[in-house]
């Protein structure tokens, strides 16, 4: 029999409190204090991107604009993949700045919620004929009322589950071509909700936006399991990453009560990139189809009921492949 060594055990037990708690755990606090216990992961080495090309979705601002901005200081070539393309320059220009390299990010238009979009912009990019170490989902929007895509779905569902699912598929080859990962940025919301088998486009109950938000990021984590398994056989690992709690301008936006509650005590958008710019650089990879929050692994569920059945994430990825044309 073999016992684990007392500190590991201690910053076991430290790190689990920390998360069952959620508050401290989701905050700054929880991150300052799980860097200080043993067996921390040790950081990117400088340059461990040199020569790689990412895409990170969502990155005109908030997390997507500094995770842009972190990789590229670990020498990649970041492809900022955004619907405004203002926006997006300036923020480019940002980063050429801070990584002292021209060139250092480009810019791509895409409405990551529309498929038509995707496929479009998947077509261009492949292209361009470059190797993908990896694809970073980030953007996101907590609508205050039901809103479609242009194909007619709810639009939680089409810009964090959908889309997201369709342009990894269309970018396997160029994943392929860099042993690529896939990072979800989901969100600790999804705790609170099952997994919307039976309604996924949220058509029989009174809509709530962050209702919605929260079952289409417990959407992304239950197909982490099928997505390894349909991507697995390119070499690409596919992985969902939790933030936290960070303060963002969309934070500030779609829930200002929390965001002045918790403003004391809420990450900075670094420190809600951590684990995501982590999964995409360190060596080697984390292991796949798995939910990481400050660089641990994480239960995907917590609460009772939010474990959906078997049958439930089979209709569920049922639904994800119809909607997008991909074979089941």
């Amino acid at each position: 029999m073999t016992t684990r060594p007392v500190p590991e055990l201690f910053s076991r037990i430290v790190d689990t409190a920390l998360d069952r708690t959620v508050v401290p755990g989701f905050t700054a606090v929880g991150l300052g204090l799980r860097r200080r216990l043993p067996g921390w992961p040790a950081d990117p080495a400088p340059g461990a991107l040199a020569g790689r090309h990412v895409a990170v979705t969502g990155a005109t601002s908030g997390l997507g604009r500094r995770t842009a901005l972190d990789l590229a200081a670990l020498g990649a070539t970041v492809h900022l993949v955004v619907r405004d393309t203002t926006k997006g320059e300036r923020v480019a220009a940002e980063v050429d700045a801070a990584a002292g390299r021209p060139g250092a990010a480009r810019v791509w238009w895409c409405d990551a919620a529309d498929l038509d979009s995707v496929r479009t912009f998947a077509g261009r990019f492949l292209a361009a004929d470059l190797p993908l170490r990896a694809v970073v989902h980030n953007a996101g929007a907590l609508p205050a009322r039901r809103t479609e895509s242009p194909q007619g779905h709810e639009l939680t569902q089409a810009l964090h589950v959908l889309g997201p699912v369709l342009m990894t598929d269309l970018l396997l080859p160029g994943l392929a071509a860099d042993a690529g990962r896939v990072v979800l940025v989901t969100s600790g919301g999804m705790y609170t909700q099952a997994l919307p088998a039976d309604d996924p486009e949220y058509r029989h109950e009174p809509y709530s936006g962050s209702v919605a938000y929260a079952r289409s990021k417990r959407g992304q984590v239950e197909l982490l399991p099928v997505l390894t398994e349909r991507w697995a056989p390119q070499g690409v690992t596919v992985h969902a990453t939790h933030p936290g709690w960070a303060r963002t301008p969309g934070l500030d936006a779609s829930l200002p009560a929390f965001s002045r509650a918790l403003r004391p005590v809420l990450r900075t958008d670094a420190a809600g990139v951590d684990t995501t710019t982590w999964v995409v650089a360190s060596e080697p990879a984390p292991e796949g189809g798995h939910l990481w929050h400050d660089r641990r692994r994480r239960p995907t569920s917590v609460l009772p009921g939010t474990t959906p059945a078997l049958a439930d994430r089979v209709r569920y990825w049922a639904w994800v492949a119809g909607a997008t044309g991909l074979a089941p």
